[in-house]
């Protein structure tokens, strides 16, 4: 089963993207804020995960938002990084 759908394309919807990426970013730190919170007040060691958890994955979400932000500035960088094999197949 193949998808062929135009919002997993790279350089396509590039703004929805990066605002699902954010709000996954401001939930990862909503979140890893309670935790690390309740592990100062409790010292229960899986809040102490839970918190090096969310941590991890607000650094995941920076750096697909930081490529969802390069590609909406730069979307030529997209084109020419698929080489020229690919540029002269579209002119022909």
């Amino acid at each position: 089963m193949t998808l062929d759908l135009d919002v997993l394309k790279c350089g396509n919807c590039e703004e929805l993207k990066l605002g699902v990426h954010a709000s996954a970013l401001a939930i990862a730190a909503l979140c890893g804020a309670y935790n690390a919170a309740a592990w100062l007040v409790r010292r229960e060691p899986h809040l102490a995960v839970n918190a090096l958890l969310y941590l991890t994955l607000i650094a995941w979400e920076q750096k697909h938002i930081a490529h969802h932000l390069q590609e909406i500035r730069h979307p030529a960088a997209a084109d020419s990084a698929a080489g020229p094999e690919t540029s002269s197949s579209i002119a022909a």
